[in-house]
């Protein structure tokens, strides 16, 4: 399937108003609400649209401070690769992990309190995932901007 302009309209609104009612959307994009709600279904249906989610307040919910994280592993063999990141998907401050071409292997985006919690979690997780010969930490110190909608 190939998106047609209604249809980029339809994602650009629903990434920035999650929430919004099908009457408000077909409002939006000028269609009836039942061509709006058979295109979103098939959207769906699709794959275009993969969820619905909430976004929490970082800060509000305790974890104001943003870390990158670069990992080296010591070999890249497939088993090596797969329990590595099946060992980092179980660490609940890691929000993103990114297998990378470059320097490091891979790069998380973990989320914690402050420099102390982190040490924590460095202890407690990243220290003890398999395979990591070497780690390198960033601590972000401010966000200038962040976005989860895609170009449509």
């Amino acid at each position: 399937m190939t998106l047609d302009p209604t249809d980029r309209r339809i994602l650009h609104t629903l990434q920035r108003r999650g929430r919004i009612s099908n009457a408000e959307l077909a409002d939006a994009i000028h269609l009836s609400a039942s061509a709006c709600h058979r295109r979103v279904q098939r959207l769906e249906e699709d794959g275009y649209i993969k969820d619905y989610v909430a976004l929490l307040d970082a800060r509000k919910m305790g974890v104001p401070a943003t870390v990158f994280v670069e990992i080296t592993l010591q070999t890249q063999a497939d088993d090596v690769l797969e329990a590595f990141e099946t060992a980092v998907s179980r660490v609940p401050e890691v929000l993103e992990c990114h297998l990378m071409a470059g320097k490091a292997d891979y790069i998380l985006k973990v989320v914690a309190e402050n420099t102390e919690d982190f040490a924590r979690i460095h202890r407690q997780y990243l220290t003890r995932l398999p395979g990591v010969a070497q780690m390198q930490s960033s601590f972000a110190l401010r966000t200038v901007f962040k976005t989860t909608a895609l170009p449509v």
